[in-house]
């Protein structure tokens, strides 16, 4: 964890009011992508949906994840290098300055020793700044503007899952979706059964990067989820931070009940209401209140 990431978990939990701290899945959660591609999205409305359609748009969606990840990320070089986090090799990262650091000629192999487990360490670093920084300086106008037609083809194709999804996490972050302060400090965390680079991709261009900064996303393909929850109770280790795990799947819920942290088990089934739109923050702060008591943060969400 960073300086400044320690500083500013140091006031939240100096502050009266507790922070609720939620805990993401991805696909099938955040967004919809695995079962456009599969058909399981479509066939859950027993035939109102067009199947073909949503797996192109599932297909479409692929093909700008992975050529982003390719084209910026350095996922060619180092998709056979998953880490469960983007800062889980700074103790190997020297400090030195990348701005002039070839990443094509600095004969990267295989992270087993210090070298290149630095130069790993460079990437992911390189990886974070430009996560930061948005999707807008790595993609050129016309991209642009096509991704932007796919999230509004897709959000109209599944009932407002998405724009639903990123509501929720705007209300209840602190930060506003173009950037200003409110007064919520809740944080929110994705620990998902994907590749890590892919992942943060998808944070970019299903437009989840304002609320779930590069340091909060987790992927727990090699390590499993529960590891993954446990070192997140170890960065948030103060009675202040109350946890909540929301997602599609057992290894998630499994992993919460052995936290003792409440679940919210989200489901496809349009007649659903554990589903986007469907669920709110006020929808959550019942299940934090079951396990940590009310608070005044619980009353106030709507």
């Amino acid at each position: 964890m960073n300086a400044t990431t320690s500083q500013n978990l140091e006031a939240l939990a100096s502050n009266d009011v507790p922070v609720n701290v939620y805990i993401w899945d991805m696909d099938e959660t955040l967004i919809l992508l695995r079962s456009l591609l599969n058909g399981t999205y479509a066939e859950s409305f027993n035939g109102s949906k067009d199947v073909k359609r949503g797996v192109e748009i599932g297909e479409m969606w692929e093909k700008h994840i992975l050529k982003i990840c390719d084209n910026c990320f350095f996922y060619e070089q180092i998709e056979d290098c998953n880490e469960p986090f983007i800062d889980s090799l700074r103790e190997f990262d020297d400090g030195k300055d990348l701005s002039r650091y070839d990443f094509k000629q600095d004969e990267f192999t295989s992270p087993t020793d210090d070298l290149n487990k630095r130069k790993l360490a460079y990437r992911h670093r390189a990886v974070a700044q430009r996560y930061e920084k948005g999707l807008s300086p790595l993609v050129d106008s016309g991209t642009m503007s096509v991704l932007d037609e796919l999230y509004e083809v897709t959000d109209g194709y599944t009932d407002r899952w998405l724009s639903s999804a990123r509501a929720f996490l705007e209300q209840c972050s602190n930060v506003k979706e173009d950037g200003t302060n409110q007064s919520s400090q809740d944080i929110h965390i994705l620990v998902t059964s994907g590749a890590l680079i892919p992942s943060l991709v998808k944070c970019l261009l299903f437009r989840l990067d304002p609320f779930i900064r590069h340091e909060n996303v987790y992927s727990s393909i090699d390590v499993g989820k529960l590891q993954c929850f446990k070192w997140i109770k170890e960065r948030f280790n103060h009675p202040k931070f109350r946890f909540c795990a929301i997602g599609d799947g057992w290894e998630e819920c499994a992993a919460a009940q052995t936290m003792q942290w409440p679940f919210v088990k989200i489901d496809l089934q349009p007649t659903s209401s554990y589903r986007f739109p469907g669920v709110t923050p006020k929808t959550v702060s019942y299940y934090f209140a079951a396990v940590y008591g009310n608070s005044d943060a619980d009353t106030n969400k709507d």
